[in-house]
């Protein structure tokens, strides 16, 4: 299974995007999925996660502007971004804990996405 991200690209403060990320080939279960960024110079921070059954959590920093969604049909998370700030600009990586079955039993692994840039111009 491999993450594929999308709607990275440039915004002005105050405007909005929406990222997508798919999950990609078969074999597995898919868990939780997050959303995380890292903007230059900074650790990898985590944004939102989703389980499942719908659950979410924020980061204190994006509480009430961003969303996160999933479609478990279609094997994607979504996050919708809305009043972005300058201090936003970041790569943002999609991350998923999978469930999979080999020869010596059930393992859990968790994989990221390549990232997909957003800047956000002040």
């Amino acid at each position: 299974v491999q993450l594929m991200e999308s709607g990275g690209g440039l915004v002005q403060a105050g405007g909005s995007l929406r990222l997508s990320c798919e999950a990609v080939g078969r074999g597995a279960e898919i868990n939780d999925m997050a959303w995380y960024r890292q903007a230059p110079g900074n650790q990898r921070e985590l944004v939102a996660t989703i389980t499942v059954s719908g659950f979410t959590t924020y980061a204190d920093f994006v509480k009430g502007r961003f969303t996160i969604s999933r479609d478990n049909r279609k094997n994607t998370v979504y996050l919708e971004m809305n009043t972005l700030k300058s201090e936003g600009t970041a790569v943002y990586y999609c991350n998923a804990r999978l469930k999979i079955v080999t020869i010596e039993g059930t393992k859990c692994i968790e994989i990221w996405g390549q990232g997909t840039l957003v800047t956000v111009s002040s």
